[in-house]
């Protein structure tokens, strides 16, 4: 059993990756990008402000664009970061802010990066698919699908010639996992033992096209063993499951054993891309909600007698306010000045 501020540390960021997502539920539109109206017009309620043509999403604390939620995911990423330290690294997608979460970075600065403002983990450029962090080991999410998986094997290889214990873990989906760079990144990664954990954050949906449309074979993890590497399936409901799996992985790593391709299977309770849109299969979503990963972890630390409800609560409520501080530390953030971008050329 593991040390009970341990696990009150891992609920702690299940939480707060899963308030962090809810509250950009309320502060990103995406309907001002898909829908026309008179500019001419004035808003008179804030559904009317966030589509009328001209809002300034972003000096008004909204965000506009688009956003990939993880609602439904955190047992992964938690359970997998738990056992990584700042030096270790990981690559994210575009799904991206519960790994930026839980490898410890900053909630303010994830905010100001998606309201576009200087104090952001990328400056104000970035936005929610390039959130950075490299004092936090967090390489950046990636917009290309599978894009980011060859990256996780730069600092992998850096620290195998080095002869230091750093691992690199690279997140990717369903949908990734059957671009090339994947496997050419698993095959070198096995032929040169490189300490990275492949994990694939299985939701059953590459943007809306189906798992079983897409794989041949029902489980990620059985494609680890073409490549000479450990492949396991797990419950990515479950945050002890993972935390279990993932922590035989990175001992592996770490004694220079090479890689481990770790399959979560998940579920995320949004839809793709956008807040409005909705799950593609509603009934399918409510039975996954059955088995939500934070009720879960708070049943079995109840059991463990670790934790009680009044504590989950407080939990709860310090890590509202902690949002309620994050927003406001955005909004009063400056944005970006136009000038600083010449610090981007060659």
């Amino acid at each position: 059993m593991l040390e009970r501020e341990t696990l009150l540390q891992m609920l702690r960021r299940m939480v707060r990756i899963r308030l962090f997502e809810e509250r950009l539920k309320e502060y990103y539109d995406y309907r001002g990008y898909c829908e026309v109206s008179d500019p001419d017009d004035e808003a008179q309620s804030s559904d009317e402000l966030l589509t009328c043509v001209g809002y300034d999403f972003v000096s008004r604390g909204v965000i506009g664009g688009a956003v990939h939620l993880s609602i439904g995911q955190e047992a992964v990423s938690v359970g997998v970061c738990s056992h990584l330290n700042d030096d270790d690294h990981i690559v994210s997608s575009h799904r991206s802010h519960g790994h930026t979460l839980a490898k410890g970075c900053s909630v303010d600065k994830a905010l100001a990066e998606l309201m576009g403002r200087a104090t952001g983990l990328s400056g104000g450029y970035g936005g929610s698919m390039h959130l950075f962090d490299a004092e936090h080991g967090m390489l950046g999410g990636n917009g290309i699908v599978g894009g980011q998986i060859p990256l996780a094997l730069g600092p992998a290889f850096a620290a195998r010639y080095r002869g230091t214990s750093q691992v690199s873990v690279a997140f990717f989906g369903d949908g990734a996992a059957n671009q090339g760079t994947c496997h050419e990144s698993m095959n070198l990664a096995a032929l040169w033992k490189l300490p990275v954990l492949f994990v694939c954050e299985n939701n059953l949906y590459a943007n809306t096209t189906p798992a079983q449309l897409s794989l041949p074979v029902p489980d990620v993890a059985e494609r680890a063993h073409g490549y000479g590497m450990p492949g396991e399936a797990v419950d990515g409901q479950d945050v002890m499951a993972v935390y279990e799996v993932a922590g035989e992985a990175v001992d592996r790593a770490r004694a220079g054993d090479g890689p481990t391709l770790i399959e979560a299977k998940t579920y995320r309770f949004e839809g793709h891309c956008g807040v409005s849109s909705g799950h593609q299969s509603p009934e399918e979503c409510r039975c996954w909600q059955q088995r939500d990963p934070l009720p879960l972890f708070e049943a079995y630390l109840q059991e463990n007698s670790i934790a009680g409800a009044a504590e989950f609560e407080q939990i709860r409520q310090e890590t509202l306010g902690e949002m309620d501080d994050a927003v406001q530390f955005a909004i009063d953030s400056p944005f970006p000045e136009p000038a600083e971008l010449d610090r981007f050329e060659a």
